[in-house]
Formats: C-alpha cells, sequence, structure tokens
C-alpha cells in the first residue's frame, strides 16, 4: 500500500482537522533537493557530533570518527541500497526482464535500508580497526550511539514521504494519509514509534549502559537487543515490508527485517550474558583504562627522569660549592690579582 506524496497527512485523533502537507522536494533544482537526503543529513552529522564529543571515553579520538567516517559514509549508503534493491528486485526490472539501472540508482526517490546500512557500516570499521590496531568493541561502541542518534532523526524523513507508515487503526495517535484523490487510510505512525523507540536506547546507552560498561563491546550488543526487539515489534505493523523472496513460515511470508531482528535480537542477549555472567568481564580491561594506565605509567617514568637530571649537578659539585674548573685558570700558589 502506498500513500500519495503530495496530499496532506493528518492525526484526526489527536488534532482535529489541522492537516499537514509538506513538498518532499526541498528545492526544484535538477533532479531536487529532497527532504529526505536532507533529514537523513542532519541526522548523520548530530551522530557525528555526538561521537565525536564522546570518543575519549572510548580511548579513541576526533580523528579516529572522521578517518571512519570518510570511508564509511559512501559504503553505507551503497549498502543500503544494495540491501533494499536486493529484496525488491521486481520494482526494478524493466518489461523485458532486465535490471533499470537508471531507477536502481535513483535513491532520491527512497529505498534505503537501514540493515544494510549496519552491514556495511559493521564491515568498514572491521577493515578500519584492523589497519590502525584499535579495539573494534571500542570503536563499535561509540558509533551505535551515533547510528541511534541518526535514526532518530533519520526516521522522520518517513514522515515527509509518506511512508514505512503501519496498518489500520482506530488508535487516537493514528496517521491519516491519502491513497487518491477521494480515498484516506488511517494507520500507525510506525515512523514514530521507531524514532521514539531509539531515542529512549540511546539515551539508556548515555546514561545507564555507557556508565558501568564493563567490555568493550557491551553498548553494541545492546544496541543489537534493544534496537532487534523494536524493530520485530514495530516491522510487524509495516504495510511495506521487505520480504525473504517467496519463502514463507507457517503460511505467512518472512519479513526480512523482523526475521533478522529477532535472530540479532536472541544472539545480542546471549553475548551480554555470557560476557557479564560467564566471563565476568571487568571495566579494568576497557580500550580507555588501558590507555589510562599506559599514560599514568609514562607519568610516573618522566618524573623519575627529571628527578634524577636534577640530582646530577649536586653529586659533581665540590664541598665549597665551586667546581674545580673555577679555579683552573690561577697557577698553584698563586692568589689571583686583585
Amino acid at each position: 500500500m502506498t500513500a500519495l506524496k503530495d496530499m496532506p497527512i493528518s492525526f484526526p485523533g489527536l488534532f482535529g482537522d489541522w492537516e499537514f502537507n509538506p513538498d518532499p522536494i526541498a528545492l526544484h533544482i535538477g533532479h531536487g533537493i529532497y527532504w529526505y537526503g536532507i533529514i537523513l543529513a542532519l541526522g548523520f552529522l548530530a551522530g557525528l557530533l555526538l561521537c565525536m564529543r564522546q570518543a575519549p571515553r572510548y580511548g579513541l579520538t576526533e580523528d579516529n570518527v572522521l578517518d571512519l567516517v570518510l570511508w564509511a559514509v559512501p559504503c553505507c549508503v551503497l549498502g543500503s541500497r544494495i540491501y533494499y534493491v536486493l529484496f525488491y528486485l521486481d520494482l526494478y526490472r524493466t518489461a523485458s526482464g532486465g535490471l533499470d539501472w537508471g531507477r536502481i540508482a535513483a535513491i532520491w526517490d527512497g529505498g534505503l535500508a537501514i540493515y544494510g546500512t549496519i552491514i556495511a557500516g559493521a564491515l568498514v570499521a572491521f577493515l578500519y580497526t584492523r589497519r590502525k590496531k584499535i579495539r573494534f568493541g571500542a570503536l563499535a561502541d561509540l558509533c551505535v550511539m551515533g547510528l541511534l542518534l541518526g535514526q532518530v532523526i533519520g526516521r522522520w524523513a518517513n514522515f515527509i514521504n509518506r511512508e514505512a507508515f503501519g496498518g489500520l487503526t482506530d488508535l487516537p495517535w493514528r496517521m491519516r494519509l491519502w491513497v487518491s484523490a477521494y480515498e484516506s487510510i488511517e494507520v500507525h505512525p510506525t515512523f514514530l514509534y521507531e524514532s521514539l523507540w531509539n531515542l529512549i536506547g540511546l539515551l539508556l546507552i548515555l546514561f545507564v549502559i555507557s556508565k558501568g560498561r564493563r567490555f568493550d563491546g557491551e553498548n553494541t550488543w545492546f544496541y543489537f537487543l534493544w534496537y532487534g526487539l523494536g524493530r520485530a515489534w514495530i516491522e510487524g505493523m509495516r504495510t511495506d515490508s521487505l520480504y525473504l523472496f517467496n519463502w514463507t513460515f507457517l503460511g505467512e511470508p518472512i519479513r526480512v527485517s523482523q526475521a533478522l531482528s529477532i535472530l540479532l535480537a536472541v544472539l545480542a542477549a546471549f553475548m551480554l550474558f555470557f560476557n557479564i555472567k560467564i566471563r565476568k568481564r571487568s571495566p579494568e580491561n576497557l580500550l580507555v583504562r588501558e590507555l589510562e594506565r599506559q599514560a599514568a605509567g609514562a607519568s610516573e617514568k618522566e618524573a623519575e627522569s627529571v628527578s634524577e637530571e636534577a640530582a646530577a649537578p649536586a653529586e659533581g659539585s665540590s664541598e665549597a660549592g665551586v667546581s674545580p674548573a673555577d679555579t683552573e685558570d690561577f697557577p698553584p700558589d698563586v692568589p689571583p690579582q686583585l
């Protein structure tokens, strides 16, 4: 089910007859500068600034974040588009059955999948940490906070595009969209559900999970647990899900994002339990703690070196406080001329 992008949006259960009719195109230049792209860019910048600000708490630097971003951004856009197209491939075929490459490249018309972004971003981050010899878990813990903030903001791009909505409902916060000039539907605003769910998850990581972090990777596994549970629930309401080809389970088509979300949530719950309860990981093993200990050790060595240098001249001086060099210009038994 698709809604018209040039018809008003309203919330009749909350605001009565008030309507909002945003143009998906912010600036009509060339193919157009879409609000979709602008909102995603704002989400990306907000996530980047958050990661840069939080980097020292994870034993990382702003340069680590910026270096990673230069590689991750194009790869994530490409990954999210490939993921979407693969599961909606029939939409991108020509009448002869070939692929319509022009439509595949037209990301301004929508069609990006967050799990494609996550997969591509994780691969780039892994390769980056191997190259720079830094700990992947620490970098991932930092990045998931930026990712969550980007998702909080980015979901509002779906609102402007009248997409990613749920099934019919009569709840007070239902959203009214138009599917033709004469027919409207009232549906779950699932974009809003996911935005709020991600906001709660971000606040939990910032103010609870990260403050009691016991191992590098804990934020990351919590993210997959939290997001996986929320996405599995919300995806079941949506009317535009990506389906796993023609496969079914118990007679129902398999929603790709829902199945992946459940698997990730189960894996994340196991990894958190394994690291906290079985391995009993300690905060002392965090990258940032190791770097603090190294810095403290280096400071002690520097202080010892300074003390030794300061003590050296005193050991070489005479009892009278005059060195032999001070008298070598005067012959023996000859008083200096005054």
